[in-house]
């Protein structure tokens, strides 16, 4: 099991990890580490790659694997505690925590999942960002609600560090017209995120360097983006994208977390 980490993250009593799709049990199209509940894989091969993340993420703490029923929104949750065994998955796209052994995961197949801590606090953030939750509505989206949840328990952001892990990147991400007139709404300064396509009409969005922006503008300490595609099938992660085009039935999630060991 491969697990990708930053060094802006890289603090004691802070674990992370950006996993692949790699070093699970599930077979077929979600071979082999889907995490994603939401896919049509056998739930029993799901809950055991989860087990799997916790573990390889914070081998030496006891730790429970936390995800949303995520919907493209602004919705963040505060845990203070995993959810009851059996209980319906909270709907959102961020979490926060102050809770030691509460690993927030953010479940992508081309979205970006940013990952947030303030280390002197000991609070951390997870936000899925795709284009509709980091666009939000009028100028706050997911990014600015995870960043106020974690100042409520007592986080900084100028002392925050977040890290965009691996999501679709420009050159893959063709988009309409319509798609680029609702940035534009907000601006005609956001259209450096845009650059024309080879078919009339259409454009390629720069996604992680959106997000970028974002974190940026809303006066974070530290940024930084992997600058990792999950398009091209030899990167080894899934992918919404190509699975659409190459019509397969469906698609598994890989999973980024983040973790408080105590």
């Amino acid at each position: 099991m491969k697990r990708i980490t930053a060094q802006v993250l890289e603090s004691a009593g802070i674990a992370h990890g950006f996993f692949g799709r790699d070093g699970g049990v599930s077979s077929g199209l979600y071979e082999s580490l889907n995490c994603g509940p939401g896919s049509q894989d056998d739930p029993q091969a799901v809950r055991q790659n989860r087990s799997l993340v916790a573990a390889a993420l914070a081998p030496d703490s006891a730790t429970s694997l936390v995800s949303l029923s995520q919907v493209h929104s602004a919705v963040v949750h505060t845990l203070a505690a995993p959810p009851a065994e059996g209980a319906p998955r909270l709907e959102g796209d961020g979490m926060v925590t102050a809770t030691p052994g509460l690993a927030l995961g953010i479940l992508t197949a081309d979205c970006a999942p940013v990952l947030l801590a303030d280390p002197q606090a000991q609070v951390i953030g997870a936000a899925h960002a795709g284009w509709k939750g980091a666009l939000g509505k009028d100028g706050y989206g997911v990014l600015e609600a995870v960043l106020d949840a974690m100042a409520k328990l007592g986080a900084s952001r100028d002392r925050t560090q977040a890290v965009i892990g691996p999501c679709i990147s420009q050159v893959n991400y063709e988009v309409a017209w319509d798609f680029r007139d609702r940035f534009l709404e907000s601006g005609l300064r956001y259209r450096r995120f845009f650059t024309p396509s080879d078919r009339e009409g259409h454009y390629r969005f720069d996604l992680p360097g959106y997000v970028v922006h974002r974190l940026t503008k809303a006066g974070i300490g530290a940024v930084e983006s992997l600058g990792i595609c999950t398009y091209p099938p030899e990167n080894g992660f899934f992918s919404f994208r190509r699975t659409t085009h190459a019509h397969e039935a469906d698609y598994g999630r890989q999973v980024s977390a983040i973790v408080l060991t105590g």
